[in-house]
């Protein structure tokens, strides 16, 4: 098995082509990782959510780190890290960037169950509120493997 650097270019391409990546976060020295659903446009990457753990800490703690994986086997996979600063979409200072952000998620098949799924456990609907936020990319880095 060969393992290669990802170029920039490369990089975006993974990204481009995500719809699932795991974000970690850290609050007090304590991470806390957890699989979002994304969508990669023009340099930043989208993410609808509820409120919940890494809303929370992503808010005190805005320096977050993002992995996408492209995995075909054991010895041929595609890895891409994410360092960025989560930037909350708040209406009405950001209403533009968050109606984008609503159209481009959309566009993904079943791009609110996850979110909306674990909060209809203990709240009603009409308690739920949606958090639209992009990661705003400060580095990247990618590494490929295959045989």
């Amino acid at each position: 098995m060969e393992i290669k650097e990802l170029n920039e270019q490369e990089c975006h391409g993974v990204l481009e082509r995500a719809s699932i990546a795991r974000l970690g976060c850290s609050h007090n020295d304590q991470p806390y990782v957890v699989p979002i659903y994304i969508v990669y446009d023009a340099g930043d990457i989208y993410v609808f959510s509820t409120f919940g753990k890494k809303v929370e800490w992503t808010r005190l703690n805005p320096r977050v780190c993002l992995q996408v994986d492209e995995i075909h086997s054991q010895s041929e996979w595609v890895s891409v890290v994410v360092n960025g600063q989560y930037e909350e979409l708040l209406n009405p200072q950001y209403a533009v960037e968050r109606a984008r952000a609503r159209t481009l998620i959309e566009k993904r098949h079943r791009w609110w169950l996850n979110a909306l799924a674990e909060r209809r456990i203990t709240l009603r609907d009409q308690e739920i509120e949606p958090v639209f936020f992009r990661i705003r990319i400060e580095a990247l880095s990618g590494l490929r493997s295959h045989s």
